[in-house]
Parts: C-alpha cells; sequence; structure tokens
C-alpha cells in the first residue's frame, strides 16, 4: 500500500473517531512496535505515569517505554502489568493532569474467558440530555480531578490518602469543556472518587457531582464492549467516560495500551 493511500485510509479513521468517540477493531495481529506506529497516527505519545508503568514483559525483555501493560498476571512474584482483576471504575484517563491524553488505545493480547468487559460513556450525549436548568448551572463551573487513586481505587505510589477532596492534589478543569477538534461540548467529569467542585460548600458539592454521575451513566448512553483476542479499540478520553468489570484473577488477562498527548481542557 502506498504512503499516500495509507495516509487517506487513515484520515478516514481519524475522522469516524472524532465522529464517535470509539472505534472498534478486531483481528489486529499486533505487536508493540506496530501498536505505538498506528497510535502515532493519533498524535504524539506520551509514557506512562511512573506510579503505573512497568520495564519488561513475559520474558524478562524491556518493552516499548510508549506501551503500558494492563494486566493481571505475576511473574517471579510481580505483577507484569496494572490494575489487576478488580473492577476498574468510570473515569477518564488521567485528567488529574493539567494536559490530559486525547486518545487511548487498548490492544487484547490475551483476554478471559468471561467478565473483563469495557463501557463506554458518551459524554456529548450525556451533556444534552442534562435539564435546562442543570446545564446552565454546570456550565461554569470547574472541577478538582484527584490524582491519588488510580481507577481501580488503589493509592498510587507516593500519593498520600485524602480525606477532604477539596483539598485533594490534582488539576482543576471545567466540567463543560469544548472539543478542540469537533467544537462540540461535552460534560467532564474525570472521575468520581475525591472530585470536589470549586467554589461549593463539600455537601453542596458532593450532591451535585453525585447527580451528574448518575445522569452521565444512565444505560442508555453507555455502550458495553466484550473483548476478544486481537481487538483494538481507541476513545477519545475528551468526549468518553470508560469503565471496567471485574474478572476471575485466575484468568489471565494481557492488555497493551498507549495514549495521545493532549491539551488543556477549555
Amino acid at each position: 500500500m502506498s504512503t499516500r493511500i495509507f495516509a487517506r485510509i487513515f484520515a478516514r479513521i481519524f475522522d469516524a473517531w472524532i465522529a464517535h468517540g470509539v472505534l472498534l477493531f478486531r483481528d489486529q495481529k499486533l505487536d508493540e512496535p506496530a501498536l505505538v506506529a498506528t497510535s502515532r497516527g493519533f498524535g504524539e505519545l506520551e509514557l506512562p505515569p511512573a506510579s503505573e508503568s512497568r520495564t519488561r514483559g513475559e520474558g524478562g525483555g524491556a518493552v516499548r517505554p510508549e506501551v503500558w501493560i494492563i494486566s493481571n498476571v505475576v511473574l517471579d512474584g510481580r505483577p507484569i502489568g496494572s490494575l489487576g482483576a478488580g473492577e476498574a471504575e468510570w473515569h477518564s484517563d488521567m485528567s488529574y493532569l493539567e494536559e490530559p491524553p486525547s486518545a487511548s488505545l487498548l490492544w487484547a493480547r490475551e483476554v478471559p474467558p468471561a467478565g473483563g468487559n469495557t463501557y463506554y460513556a458518551s459524554m456529548y450525549a450525556a451533556l444534552e440530555a442534562l435539564p435546562a436548568g442543570l446545564r446552565t448551572r454546570v456550565a461554569e463551573l470547574r472541577a478538582r480531578h484527584d490524582s491519588s487513586y488510580t481507577s481501580a481505587g488503589e493509592l498510587r505510589r507516593g500519593a498520600r490518602p485524602v480525606s477532604d477532596p477539596s483539598a485533594a492534589p490534582g488539576a482543576v478543569h471545567p466540567v463543560v469543556r469544548t472539543h478542540p477538534v469537533s467544537g462540540r461540548k461535552a460534560l467532564y467529569l474525570g472521575r468520581r472518587t475525591n472530585a470536589y467542585l470549586e467554589g461549593l460548600p463539600l455537601e453542596e458539592s458532593e450532591r451535585l457531582l453525585d447527580e451528574l454521575w448518575l445522569r452521565a451513566t444512565r444505560p442508555e448512553l453507555v455502550w458495553e464492549h466484550s473483548w476478544r483476542a486481537g481487538d483494538l479499540v481507541v476513545w477519545d478520553n475528551r468526549c468518553v467516560l470508560h469503565r471496567r468489570d471485574a474478572f476471575d484473577p485466575r484468568a489471565r488477562r494481557v492488555m497493551l495500551r498507549t495514549q495521545v498527548k493532549g491539551d488543556r481542557p477549555c
């Protein structure tokens, strides 16, 4: 395939990603270099956080620095990847950064026979479905995104437990952000744990966030993906939330992930 034809095909893929937020590609035979090369089509890659990255694969060899292993497999007493076999709560990847990633790509090398499904929720649709009064109320609010815990509820290496969400470490972003490519507005909630709406009494912030999360993750806004080995999913963190079901920790699940640099939400 010529470079020109490939560029034209990938431009259509990119446009579809912007339009739909999540894309699924079945039966992809990838390795780490191929995943990295594919991911770069969506933008410049960034490295996984030091608290989550791993430096070796199952054979003991180094992995590409851009690749993040998501796995419950333990080798010689050490996990080869992150997040284990438990449930991962609703979140947008690394929203606690000042410039969160725009895209995440996840490729399934091995999947368990049951469980581990991933769910994706459109934050465009969530915002559009809010009652008019609530939509007006949140339009100018900003939320603090806690960096202390992972989506699996684990305290990050070097972090301290949080008792007061209003004092949690992490970036502050608008609750409603404008997508820099599509120009559309979407809810931008990050994750629920230790979130805080700036300037509000804590109890009021908790009540409002509970309502927003309940509305943002209604079943009619969600697509459930049951993984098969070889699946590649790419999603837009600027307008999509996702979560994962738990699965049997005795089963193997090995996924390779990359992420694309983003910009400051506005």
